[in-house]
This record gives C-alpha cells, structure tokens and sequence, in this order.
C-alpha cells in the first residue's frame, strides 16, 4: 500500500509536478492524496486539477493564523494525508502546526543546507563566491529549514551565473532529488 502524501504549493508547482510524475510509476512508494495552497489561483493547483488529483484551496488573507492552518489541516486529514511535502509552500507552518505532524513534513530549499537558509539564497550564495550551489531535502521543524538534511545536489556556479541562470540549474536538479529522497524517508 502506497503512503499517501499532502503536497501544500503556492505557485507554479513544478516539484509538484515532478513528484506527480514519481507517483505514477508502480514502484514508487506514495501516492497524491491531495495539492492544497495557498494561493487559490496558483498555477500548480490548475495543473493538479486537470491531472485528476484532489486540490484544496485557502487563501489566508483576513483569517487568524490558527484558523487557516485548522482549514489546511483538516483538508490533510480528511485525504487521509500521513506526509506533507512542501514544494514551493512560501509561507512559515507555526511550532503548533509542525508538532502536529512531527517527523512527517520534508521540504525542497534552493541550498545546500547548512548554508543559506531562508530566502534569496541563489543571489547569496553568488555574492558569497561560491563554487557550487545545489539543493536539499530535509525535514521541516521548528526551526527555519533546519531539520535533518535527508539529500542533496550540487549545481556548479559558472563564471557569469546570474540568479536566473543558477536558479534554472538548481530547479532541474530539484526535480531528479525531490522524487527520490521522498520516496526513500516515507519507507524507512
């Protein structure tokens, strides 16, 4: 039986996507129950929609902080949802959210992690000069994008990298790690 998996986007949702893509091959070992955002006019969730798979939608402008993630929970729980993978979500979960669903929330970050937690990481890891960028995979805390990292890939910087360049590399790489890792963390 397949572990089924929420997938909580706000834009394009093309990890989403990939992940989607996972999910139809016989070995893999989840399945989508439901794409939530919050963004109801988020591309990805369009997507989603046409490919068959449950969508939920909640904007969270005007609602209390506990109530909207109450309304995301529930629509997890009542997909019967055992993991969340964040894939392009933009907005922080509250400790109180996190706890809930302890050990079973994975992130994708555009860093190799330690490094450039947060935002606007493909510019700083520019500015920085560094070698390579990459990606990671890990489990979402408390703590902004500092769970346990569970896989990553690095993306060389090339002389002339700009954030679109970088970012357009690190993406591609993010949709051959995001598949993989989770299909390995829901089994073990």
């Amino acid at each position: 039986m397949k572990a089924k998996l929420g997938v909580l986007i706000s834009g394009r949702g093309s990890n989403m996507m990939s992940l989607a893509q996972a999910a139809r091959q016989m070995e893999c070992p989840y399945e989508i129950a439901i794409v939530a955002s919050d963004k109801p006019e988020a591309p990805g969730l369009a997507w989603a929609h046409e490919q068959g798979l449950a969508t939920f939608a909640q904007s969270p402008k005007g609602m209390p902080k506990p109530e909207y993630e109450a309304a995301i929970d529930t629509a997890l729980r009542d997909a019967g949802v055992e993991f969340i993978a964040l894939a392009g979500y933009m907005r922080l979960l509250s400790d109180d959210f996190v706890a809930r669903w302890r050990g079973r929330i994975v992130n994708i970050h555009p860093s190799l992690l330690p490094k450039y937690k947060g935002l606007d990481t493909h510019q700083r890891a520019i500015e920085a000069g560094d070698a390579v960028a990459g990606c990671s995979v890990h489990v979402v805390t408390e703590e902004l994008d500092g769970g346990e990292v569970l896989g990553q890939a690095e993306v060389p910087i090339l002389a002339g990298d700009s954030v679109d360049t970088l970012s357009a590399r690190v993406l591609a790489e993010e949709h051959r790690l995001y598949p993989r890792v989770l299909a390995d963390f829901v089994v073990r």
